[in-house]
């Protein structure tokens, strides 16, 4: 029997209806979403199956993760999620040539700065005007946790990398206003996390 390549992410069976719910005031009516570091690909396949108008790309970098995606979109035959494709966020040049929106959730605090900047740059080359960036995830504002517990993770991510780490809204902020996106509407979620919609410049 050959072994289940599934993996199961905690945090999706949390945050995934809140996370829906969000989505279904900001997502088009139709289109193509882009999601980068897409993980296990439990997001991917529960958005696909609540938005059938929409097609879901799913990404990752990682083959472990790629290999989860598919077994999950193998298992489900949904026509709307597509197949994985391999996504560096720090590339120069994604797999992806156009997309409606772009979807990233729990990803900017585990990986570099940088990476924040180079999905900023990426988005902006793949969505239209006014198509939407759509980031989960915990963040400071004003250079303040929101709560104790954020500011224990955030600790128990630079302990594991330096480089990581919860970021500050405004300093996101600022990185999509120069990759020419509108100001961020957030909206308070669950687990003192964040939904942040950016909307794209023309």
């Amino acid at each position: 029997m050959s072994e289940d390549a599934r993996r199961f992410a905690p945090a999706v069976a949390r945050n995934k209806a809140a996370i829906t719910e969000a989505l279904a005031r900001h997502l088009p009516a139709s289109g193509l979403v882009l999601e980068i570091a897409s993980g296990s690909g439990e997001h991917a396949l529960h958005f696909a199956a609540h938005f059938p108008a929409l097609g879901f790309q799913p990404t990752d970098p990682d083959a472990a993760a790629l290999a989860s995606i598919a077994a999950w979109q193998a298992e489900a035959q949904l026509p709307n999620l597509r197949a994985p494709l391999a996504l560096d966020v720090m590339a120069d040049a994604w797999p992806v040539p156009k997309a409606d929106a772009v979807l990233c959730i729990n990803m900017i605090h585990i990986a570099p700065w940088e990476a924040t900047t180079t999905l900023m740059r990426g988005a902006a080359r793949v969505l239209p005007h006014d198509g939407v960036l759509f980031l989960y995830g915990p963040f400071t504002q004003g250079g303040q946790h929101t709560a104790p517990s954020n500011a224990e993770f955030d600790a128990s991510l630079r302990a594991q990398d330096a480089r990581w780490g919860v970021r500050d809204l405004e300093a996101v902020a600022e990185i999509a206003s120069a990759a020419g996106f509108a100001a961020p509407v957030g909206e308070a979620m669950p687990a003192n996390n964040l939904s942040v919609i950016f909307r794209r410049l023309a």
